[in-house]
């Protein structure tokens, strides 16, 4: 069965806000940004990723507001999986930096990272799924760069009632990740985030072609 046409990736996460007239993320600085140029190189970084990404056409990138209160630095964009029209996996990723450091992030910068995909059936009864996201992660990160990282990894079952008791059940997965970047190049970073989500989505790996795209 088709999948069912859902909501842009905005909707999704809750932003709505106009986009900017060229690619650039918009950030939140409570001081001048010379005064934190590590900050300035991570989001000029940050900042590609909403040109695409080549190797995943599935891949809709938008800017969205920097959270507030989080770091004296912060910057964010969402992303989501789309195939016909279908929005299969929903993320945003946030850069935040203080330039004292904060306990437990293993330097002055620190990524955070939400994922929301549908799972199919078979998948979302595997137990051991949480276990493989969370691999799925760490195998992406490891040509980035990074420590201290943490998260966690949920499954949430809809069901549905009344009029609506006709539909089949829903399972998601959702993904929360926090990790230190070693650098300010957030390039490996990004894919890494958007690695995972399309691995959730059901996408293949990166470099391997669906058979559904092959004629």
């Amino acid at each position: 069965m088709p999948p069912t046409p859902r909501t842009t990736a905005r909707d999704r996460v809750g932003v709505a806000t106009p986009r900017l007239p060229r690619p650039e993320i918009y950030s939140r600085e409570m001081t001048p940004p010379h005064s934190a140029p590590g900050f300035r190189e991570a989001l000029d970084t940050l900042n590609e990723a909403l040109t695409g990404d080549s190797e995943r056409p599935e891949l809709e990138f938008e800017e969205m507001p920097a959270p507030q209160r989080l770091a004296p630095f912060s910057a964010a964009l969402s992303a989501a999986v789309v195939r016909e029209d279908a929005e299969l996996a929903v993320g945003r990723l946030i850069l935040l930096h203080d330039p004292q450091g904060r306990p437990g992030w293993d330097g002055q910068f620190r990524l955070v990272a939400y994922i929301r995909a549908d799972l199919e059936p078979e998948i979302a009864d595997d137990p051991l799924i949480g276990t493989v996201a969370w691999s799925w992660l760490i195998e992406s990160l490891e040509e980035a760069g990074y420590s201290a990282e943490s998260g966690t990894i949920t499954r949430a079952v809809s069901e549905s009632f009344g009029g609506k008791e006709d539909e089949p059940a829903t399972t998601e997965l959702e993904l929360r990740a926090s990790w230190s970047p070693a650098g300010t190049d957030l390039r490996a970073h990004v894919r890494a985030w958007t690695e995972v989500m399309c691995m959730a989505a059901g996408l293949p790996p990166r470099g391997v072609r669906d058979l559904k795209d092959v004629r």
